[in-house]
C-alpha cells in the first residue's frame, strides 16, 4: 500500500465515522455520551488523510526538482570533462579513462543507494488491514444485541448509589434498570402501590420463563450486559423473542436467580402489555450514569 492508498483509506474511514456520529448509527457501537469522541476521531482521520496527500505532493515536487538539478549538474560536468579531454588527450588519456571509470562507479553507487532508499521506504502490506474497519462501517450495520446474548449472559444488575424521589405520574414510566435496582436493593419501598411502565425486549429462559431485558453499557456494545426483569401475571400468550414490549404492572416481592451467574432477577406483575417499535438507542446507560 503506497501513501496515496493509505490517505484514501484514512479519508474514507474518517468520513464513515463522521457519518455514523452525525446519524444514529454510532449507537450500534458505543454509548450516547461518546458521540463527541467519535466526531473528533473522524475529523482527525480526515485531517491526517489530507495532510498525507499534501506532504506526498510536496515531497514529489522536491524530488523532481532535485532530479532536474542533478541532471543539469551532471550534464555541465560532462561538458567540462569533454573540453578538458580534448585539450589534454595525449598527455592524460590513461588518467582520464581511470577517472571516467571511477566516476561511472560513483554514479552507479549513488544510483544503487537511491534505489535502496526507495526500496527501504516501501510500506508493509499489513497496512491493508486498515480496509477491514472501513468495510465493516460501510457494508455491515450490526443489529443491537438481543435475546441470544441475554440468555447466555448473567444479569449485570448493580446496586444504585441513591434512590431519587419518583414523580407522581400514573402509570410511572421507569427505565428497566431503575426498576430492577429499586426492586432488589431497595426491596421495592419506592415502588409499592404504584403502576409502572417498563420497555424492553423479550427473552425466554431455558425453562420458558419470560424476561423483559435491556442491555446495559459501560462503554460500547462489546461490553454490553443484560439486566432482566421476569414477567408474571397477564403475560401475552404468544411470546416471540426479541419483540419489544411496553408492559404496565406493579411491583411484587418475588425474585429469581439468574441461571447463568446466580444474580438476582426481580419480577413485575403485568396488567397490560403491547408491542412497540425498537427505540433509537436500544441500550440502557442508566446503571452507571
Amino acid at each position: 500500500m503506497n501513501r496515496q492508498a493509505q490517505s484514501a483509506v484514512l479519508f474514507l474511514l474518517g468520513a464513515s465515522l463522521l457519518h455514523a456520529a452525525t446519524t444514529d448509527l454510532y449507537l450500534r457501537y458505543v454509548k450516547q455520551g461518546l458521540r463527541p469522541l467519535v466526531l473528533v476521531a473522524g475529523a482527525v482521520l480526515v485531517a491526517a488523510a489530507v495532510a498525507t496527500v499534501w506532504y506526498e505532493r510536496k515531497r514529489a515536487r522536491r524530488q523532481k526538482q532535485h532530479a532536474a538539478d542533478h541532471a543539469a549538474g551532471h550534464e555541465s560536468h560532462e561538458n567540462q570533462e569533454s573540453r578538458e579531454s580534448q585539450e589534454s588527450h595525449q598527455a592524460h588519456g590513461s588518467h582520464e579513462a581511470h577517472d571516467g571509470h571511477e566516476a561511472h562507479d560513483g554514479h552507479e553507487a549513488r544510483d544503487g543507494h537511491e534505489a535502496h532508499e526507495d526500496h527501504s521506504h516501501r510500506e508493509p502490506r499489513i497496512s491493508w488491514l486498515l480496509v477491514l474497519p472501513l468495510l465493516a462501517l460501510i457494508l455491515v450495520a450490526p443489529p443491537a444485541l438481543g435475546s441470544y446474548s441475554a440468555t447466555r449472559t448473567g444479569t449485570a444488575l448493580q446496586e444504585p448509589l441513591a434512590y431519587p424521589a419518583l414523580p407522581a405520574a400514573d402509570p410511572l414510566s421507569l427505565s428497566l434498570v431503575d426498576y430492577a435496582g429499586r426492586a432488589v436493593y431497595d426491596h421495592g419501598r419506592t415502588l409499592r402501590h404504584r403502576q409502572v411502565q417498563l420497555t424492553g425486549f423479550l427473552a425466554l429462559d431455558r425453562d420458558g420463563t419470560p424476561y423483559l431485558v435491556r442491555m446495559a453499557l459501560n462503554c460500547c456494545a462489546a461490553d454490553a450486559q443484560p439486566v432482566k426483569v421476569a414477567l408474571t401475571g397477564q403475560v401475552p400468550p404468544v411470546l416471540q423473542p426479541d419483540t419489544w414490549l411496553r408492559v404496565t404492572g406493579t411491583y411484587v416481592p418475588r425474585r429469581a436467580e439468574d441461571p447463568v451467574n446466580g444474580g438476582p432477577i426481580p419480577f413485575i406483575e403485568v396488567t397490560a402489555a403491547k408491542p412497540v417499535a425498537a427505540p433509537t438507542d436500544p441500550y440502557d446507560e442508566s446503571w452507571n450514569s
